[in-house]
């Protein structure tokens, strides 16, 4: 089906409101086909080892880095970024408002247009730099807000869909045909555009016993969430943001730990995302989930990881990935009353006749189909790979070993 535009002159806003209803329906229909051509259009040494997600060198660390080892820094003035989604490059793909005048930003066609349940535009911490030579991963980061995400990363990829829509035949689109992700360049320039981050979790409920190892995974619907939606994604996963737009919960919340375990609750036990901040500061420390869980980091029955981030290719949106692995004990009682269903989709489970079963088994061929074969986000299966690579220290295999050793 071709979507060759009318000159402008002669279109008429319900004509291209239409088509760009319709550049939105192939475009989250089509995520997974449309990564992957995405992906065949880049250099191999732009990618993260595994080749789902763009990375430079240094984002991605050797060995998994225990989180409370990751430095976070502050720049109070932003600097505004030349890429925003307002520039002329979009042109092509805007629709019109009934007046005719086209929509500036892609985030405000897609409130009026294609509204998702969940679209708002929360204040975000905006990465401005990863440092290249600390001896600790090291970020910095300042104000942003989400819809920076919908301006710049879905509209790019609504510009890659509607050429591919357009040009069926090619096994690419063609670069003239996308002139804002031209525009935008190398995607990892963290200066050129704003860049929100989300905090993706690898969550792992690790039997010592048995040695067995089972993930949580998760399905994102398309008709709850603006960006990535119709894939396989690890679980959980939330933009790093403060709890509230209040002013005092941007210093409270600005802790990677806290940004995990608030989406643990939200998204595994289905818990409510207003924690009251909006009148005054999360006292984390009073909260008992809060407690329960950093007691278990502290005793080592919970271990938190950081193993990187990187970029997807379609979207360029960009994923701080993290892995959290409960001994089974710690996971079960935790999360006894884990939800099936929540506000962005649902948890995904293989039928293991047991009836115990909270995810999918942590095992090399449930890896291998997940990142390989089956419609998954990049982010989450960098993730995968990544943590399957490095599963003897996520899983503390090695003093396993050295305790069995000792005891024969």
């Amino acid at each position: 089906m071709s979507t060759t535009r009318q000159p402008e002159q002669a279109i008429t806003p319900e004509a291209s409101q239409a088509q760009w209803r319709q550049v939105r329906d192939y475009l989250n229909r089509s995520r997974f086909e449309l990564t992957q051509t995405a992906m065949a259009g880049r250099a191999l040494h732009e990618f993260a080892p595994g080749g789902r997600v763009l990375a430079r060198k240094h984002w991605i660390p050797d060995a998994p880095v225990p989180l409370e080892q990751v430095r976070l820094r502050w720049q109070e003035q932003t600097p505004v970024a030349p890429i925003d989604g307002s520039g002329a490059e979009l042109d092509a793909t805007r629709a019109r408002r009934a007046d005719g005048a086209p929509y500036t930003f892609y985030a405000d066609a897609v409130r009026d247009l294609a509204k998702p349940r969940l679209f708002e535009n929360r204040g975000c911490y905006r990465l401005l730099e990863v440092a290249e030579d600390a001896t600790e991963p090291t970020l910095t980061f300042g104000r942003g807000h989400y819809f920076d995400v919908i301006n710049v990363c879905e509209a790019a990829a609504h510009e890659y869909a509607a050429a591919a829509l357009a040009a069926p035949d090619q096994p690419m689109p063609d670069l003239s045909t996308t002139p804002f992700r031209a525009a935008i360049g190398d995607p990892t320039d963290l200066g050129r555009r704003p860049v929100m981050a989300a905090v993706s979790t690898l969550a792992i409920r690790y039997d010592r016993q048995t040695g067995s190892a089972e993930f949580v995974l998760h399905w994102r619907d398309p008709a709850k969430v603006a960006s990535g939606g119709g894939l396989f994604q690890v679980m959980p996963v939330g933009m790093f943001q403060a709890s509230h737009d209040a002013p005092w919960n941007e210093a409270n919340d600005f802790d990677l730990w806290r940004a995990i375990v608030r989406e643990l609750s939200e998204e595994l036990l289905g818990g409510s995302e207003d924690y009251g901040s909006g009148t005054r500061p999360i006292d984390y420390d009073a909260w008992p989930f809060n407690q329960d869980l950093s007691a278990a980091r502290a005793a080592g029955t919970l271990r938190v990881y950081w193993l990187g981030l990187g970029m997807d290719p379609l979207t360029l949106v960009t994923d701080m990935l993290t892995v959290a692995v409960f001994d089974a004990e710690l996971f079960d009682e935790t999360f006894a009353r884990i939800v099936s269903t929540n506000d962005e989709g649902h948890r995904v489970q293989l039928e293991d006749g047991t009836g115990h079963a909270v995810g999918i088994p942590f095992t090399a061929d449930q890896v291998e189909r997940l990142t390989a074969r089956e419609p998954m986000q990049p982010a989450g299966a960098a993730l995968l790979q990544l943590a399957w690579q490095h599963r003897d220290v996520l899983l503390n295999m090695g003093v396993e070993r050295g305790r069995e050793n000792s005891i024969a």
